[in-house]
């Protein structure tokens, strides 16, 4: 699967220049930005930044034909096509790094942040770009670092890796500031998409014990801005954030009573990262590191195993689950973790629905189609689970 792009051009103030014509990149995926910035470049001498979706697009991710609007870095290398004007006016929830200006004044803040280090960085490749993140790799005689960009509802990223910073199953912070750019140090190895059960097994055992060390920080991580969803703080903003979707009602007339009897298990409350895909593990044969914090929040540590043990199939997934459940049983004597999980499985897909009810109300309507199916696909697993 590959994606027919096309690119309509502005400068640096928002001018509508006009657009490339269409070309063909590999990858589907619509908030990679490697190979639409190296195609444009390869095929008409222009280098770009991209900044976001247009408007109207037809179809959805991934593949397919998709529009961008890009700012212009430097001449253009051919002539461009005609190309209805951009509005001008920033729309009130558009990312910074979204807007013409925006990822050079991005670039230019971590370039001061790794010359204050002693790291300066010699050239920078845009990686990705959406609605929940902004990402470039910046080469150095010092090494890769790394400038991630988030909205304002992933701000609390950056105070997790502060509370964590010497937890070594964790990233480097090494800079970050109010407008949701952080600077970070690389992490060796690899992505584990496609982690079998035997890697899911290990990635539950490190990521155990860092939630064991992070049981005495709950405090400390709700006030420094971390999301508090202890108990019934969790039912109020399940309510909250899935109000418009009617769909939600039924599950959510008993989860107080669930939430209550989930309590009487015994397992403490913790740092929950919020999205414990392999995909968010990076390992490299020495040590797997947790990585994407922008979900995370103070809350009950099954969240997790549940969202790592997803794709997996029923034997497989049971395994995964019965080695965490003899963990927690073990760390924390007297406590019913199988009694958790089978509770906290439809408040799971809850959870997850509301996540992506949150970012349909924090993102501008030209990026919602990346989630526009997410809410009532996770309400529909939410009503499947046995009662």
């Amino acid at each position: 699967m590959s994606r027919t792009v096309r690119l309509v051009l502005v400068d640096g103030t928002g001018r509508t220049l006009g657009a490339l014509p269409d070309f063909t990149v590999p990858v589907p995926w619509w908030q990679d930005t490697v190979e639409v910035v190296a195609g444009a470049r390869a095929a008409y001498g222009t280098e770009v930044a991209v900044l976001r979706l247009l408007p109207g697009q037809q179809g959805e991710p991934p593949g397919g034909h998709v529009g961008y609007l890009a700012e212009a870095v430097g001449p253009v290398g051919v002539p461009l096509l005609p190309a209805e004007a951009v509005e001008p006016a920033a729309h009130p929830l558009r990312a910074p790094y979204a807007q013409p200006g925006g990822p050079a004044a991005s670039l230019a803040w971590a370039a001061g942040q790794l010359d204050r280090l002693g790291r300066p960085a010699t050239g920078a490749a845009q990686q990705r770009t959406w609605n929940l993140s902004a990402i470039w790799r910046l080469d150095g005689p010092h090494g890769i670092s790394w400038l991630k960009q988030v909205p304002s509802f992933f701000r609390h990223e950056a105070a997790v890796l502060r509370l964590l910073a010497d937890d070594p199953d964790t990233p480097t912070l090494l800079a970050a500031d109010d407008e949701g750019r952080m600077l970070l140090d690389h992490v060796a190895g690899e992505d584990r998409y496609g982690a079998d059960a035997a890697e899911r097994t290990a990635i539950a055992a490190v990521h155990h014990a860092l939630q064991l060390r992070a049981v005495p920080t709950v405090d400390r991580l709700a006030a420094a801005g971390v999301p508090d969803l202890r108990g019934v703080a969790l039912a109020r903003w399940l309510r909250t954030m899935l109000a418009p979707h009617p769909a939600a009602d039924r599950q959510l007339a008993a989860v107080e009573t669930r939430l209550a009897e989930v309590s009487r298990c015994g397992l403490p409350d913790t740092l929950v990262h919020g999205d414990l895909h392999p995909g968010n593990v990076r390992a490299d044969g020495r040590r797997r590191t947790v990585i994407d914090w922008g979900d995370s929040f103070v809350g009950h540590p099954a969240f997790d195993v549940l969202r790592l043990t997803e794709q997996l199939p029923a034997g497989p997934a049971a395994a995964v689950l019965a080695d965490w459940c003899a963990r927690w049983r073990s760390d924390v004597p007297g406590c019913r973790p199988e009694r958790a999980v089978a509770l906290l499985r439809p408040v799971a897909w809850l959870r997850m629905a509301a996540v992506y009810a949150m970012f349909l109300a924090g993102i501008e309507p030209s990026e919602r189609v990346y989630h526009a199916k997410d809410v009532p696909a996770n309400l529909a697993r939410a009503a499947a689970e046995p009662g």
